[in-house]
């Protein structure tokens, strides 16, 4: 999702840092809305993760600095402030100066990012639409109970592949469990609201990985 860099020293590129907060923040919450105390604070979450990641991806690469302060001369390239050297997955595989794989890498993580707000949107247009006075079961929702926070999980991860760091590595979990916690909450509400009807849903399709095929 980004170009790459070749100089000495890629960051610093602030502008670019708030863009992509902006961007990625307003396209999340404008699908996912979130209305009360819990789903605020989740949504929070989500926002100082994607901080954090472009941050280190654009702003100050603060992974790389300890890293590299800390092993000295053994860490594994000898240039790691440029763009290319920044995907710490291939640098400690002894892969970040391949194309093949940098490309690689880019088109999984890019699938994986795109596929999640794919499904973000897919989820959120299904349920407007349905405006609260029907229970969704088709479309995206056959497949999974919970496609926008599935979406999230996706899009988090694809970032996570791409562009990694420390303090984003330790974010992840936390903000998987408030989405978790989130889901199972709003479960308990539709259960209440429509009964036999979700129970029945409830069995056939899955939570958070979609479930394809016959039945699917």
């Amino acid at each position: 999702m980004h170009g790459e860099e070749l100089g000495n020293y890629a960051y610093g590129m602030w502008p670019v840092v708030v863009f992509n907060v902006v961007i990625f923040s307003f396209f999340v919450v404008s699908f996912v809305k979130p209305r009360g105390k819990v789903e605020w604070a989740s949504m929070g979450a989500f926002i100082g993760f994607i901080a954090a990641l472009f941050t280190e991806m654009y702003g100050f690469p603060l992974t790389i600095y300890l890293l590299s302060t800390w092993m000295g001369k053994s860490y594994p390239v000898l240039n790691p402030f440029s763009h290319s050297h920044g995907h710490l997955w291939l640098v400690w595989l002894g892969l970040a100066d391949s194309a093949w794989a940098m490309t690689v890498l880019h088109i999984v993580s890019n699938v994986m990012i795109l596929g999640g707000l794919y499904m973000i949107q897919q989820g959120w247009a299904l349920i407007h639409a349905a405006g609260g006075k029907r229970l969704v079961t088709e479309g995206i929702y056959a497949h999974v109970r919970h496609p926008q926070y599935s979406g999230m999980f996706l899009l988090t991860l694809g970032f996570l592949l791409q562009w990694p760091s420390l303090l984003t590595l330790a974010m992840w979990p936390v903000l998987m469990f408030a989405y978790y916690r989130l889901a199972m909450k709003e479960e308990q509400d539709v259960e209440k609201k429509f009964g036999k009807a979700y129970l029945d849903y409830k069995s056939q399709a899955p939570a958070f990985i979609p479930k394809f095929g016959k039945g699917g």
